[in-house]
């Protein structure tokens, strides 16, 4: 998986996850990729940070700032619509769903193949880890996780 910071035509910053660079380019070529901002569909890849090395062992957050400004925090560019609907979803998965924590791939792991009961879950899993999952056929999504509307 590759994981690019987009903007659309009208300035509006993003990110996208494709299974590789053709399919990013196939989707911003056929215009399925739109702006959860404007609905633009004049998409391109932005300019991004470098990723840094890191200790192993450690899982990793990504956070693409948005290309119109880098220094703010992305909660803080993010459109008050979107956050409300993010932080709609978040207490949605913590009423229903139960908190792993880093033991979030071998928990659903061990689900997948039976071993455990299946259930909602949530946690945290490196990229690298979402990743095996996924190619193991285990379907495993990535919420961006704002503060609380009660926080």
């Amino acid at each position: 998986m590759i994981h690019y910071a987009l903007s659309c035509g009208r300035g509006h910053g993003f990110d996208g996850w494709f299974r590789h660079s053709a399919a990013f380019e196939a989707q911003a070529a056929d215009g399925s990729l739109v702006c959860p901002t404007c609905a633009d569909r004049a998409i391109q890849r932005a300019p991004m940070s470098p990723k840094i090395g890191r200790r192993r062992g450690k899982p990793e957050a990504t956070v693409a700032a948005p290309a119109a400004s880098p220094a703010a925090s992305p909660a803080e560019t993010m459109p008050d619509g979107l956050r409300a609907v993010l932080q709609r979803m978040r207490a949605e998965v913590e009423r229903r769903c139960d908190y792993v924590g880093p033991a979030f791939a071998e928990t659903v792991r061990a689900m997948h193949q039976g071993e455990a009961p299946a259930r909602g879950v949530y946690g945290e899993a490196s990229p690298e880890e979402a990743s095996a999952l996924r190619e193991d056929g285990i379907e495993v999504a990535s919420i961006p996780w704002v503060k609380r509307a009660d926080a």
